[in-house]
């Protein structure tokens, strides 16, 4: 099966009958729904606290609802109508489901008060930036949604362009001690590099938690990191408690990264190559042997 983000734009791929599948899955839903958990101990929110969650590529609310299990506010952001939608549906079922035409005894209030939603939603494309103030959010998390911007859908758009963009801006709304757990997908280890260099770019300090690494399918990626530029390396040093209490491999996102491409060795060279290279050789005084018709030509295969 192809990766869903070789297939075209996420709102094409997330239409209405897929938003439907995903959430009726009980597969999808459990396994969303343990990635969540996972988001939100990374986040080592203070305990019996409300916090003020974003959730960005919220999909179809999975996710928040763990939120509100957990007893936090949260505001969800999807490039898919479709699921929005969805999410949207759930919301309002939270607020009428206990409602009984606003016939309750007293009983019921305080049961009816725990199932109210405490979700928000926006369409938006994480791509462009986020349309928020400043300092706003106490966290952040995002599943399986930060991959979608390695891939361009058009001449216009450039990965690296629409991750720092992504990051800048995230970096912007969060609070100062606040901490973000991307959730991601890379097709190939050059993109965990990319994302994690564009974090670090602007000013975020952390890693990568990678989940089960020996595992194909239950590998999970986790991009944790902190606002606070000073506190690296209590991140990086709590990331590595963690990594002792689950078993799980953890790879710093701040290591040097060159922006040349690697150049594999070839074991043929080309007639070009070598005469460019004697041309060197001359230039710097060394005695080399005139070109002729037989520079560069193969020798036939020793017996």
């Amino acid at each position: 099966m192809s990766r869903p983000e070789l297939t075209g734009h996420a709102s094409l791929f997330y239409n209405e009958r897929e938003a439907r599948k995903y959430n009726s899955s009980s597969r999808m839903v459990n396994v969303q729904r343990e990635i969540t958990l996972r988001a939100i101990e990374l986040l080592l929110l203070p305990p019996d606290q409300t916090s003020y969650v974003l959730d960005i590529g919220c999909g179809s609310g999975l996710s928040g609802q763990v939120l509100e299990e957990q007893g936090h506010v949260w505001v969800g952001c999807d490039v898919s109508r479709d699921m929005l939608q969805v999410a949207r549906e759930r919301i309002d079922d939270s607020m009428d489901g206990n409602d009984n035409n606003g016939e309750r005894d007293e009983g019921s209030d305080a049961d009816h008060d725990s199932h109210l939603s405490t979700g928000d939603l926006l369409h938006h494309d994480m791509g462009t930036g986020l349309p928020f103030r400043p300092a706003t959010f106490d966290a952040c998390i995002s599943i399986s949604a930060l991959q979608w911007l390695c891939y361009s859908n058009s001449a216009s758009q450039n990965p690296k362009r629409r991750l720092l963009r992504f990051f800048s801006q995230l970096y912007a709304i969060l609070k100062k001690s606040a901490r973000a757990v991307l959730q991601f997908y890379p097709e190939t280890a050059e993109q965990a590099v990319l994302i994690s260099e564009c974090a670090t770019a602007v000013g975020f300090g952390g890693g990568v938690v990678v989940d089960y690494p020996n595992s194909t399918k239950a590998k999970k990626h986790y991009l944790v990191l902190s606002c606070d530029r000073t506190s690296r390396k209590q991140v990086q040093q709590s990331m590595s408690s963690v990594e002792e209490q689950t078993h799980v491999s953890v790879s710093a996102a701040s290591r040097k990264v060159t922006d040349k491409p690697i150049r594999k060795k070839k074991g043929i060279k080309t007639k070009e190559w070598i005469i460019k290279k004697k041309e060197t050789q001359r230039k710097r005084g060394k005695s080399v042997r005139p070109d002729t018709k037989y520079t560069a030509r193969r020798r036939p295969t020793k017996f």
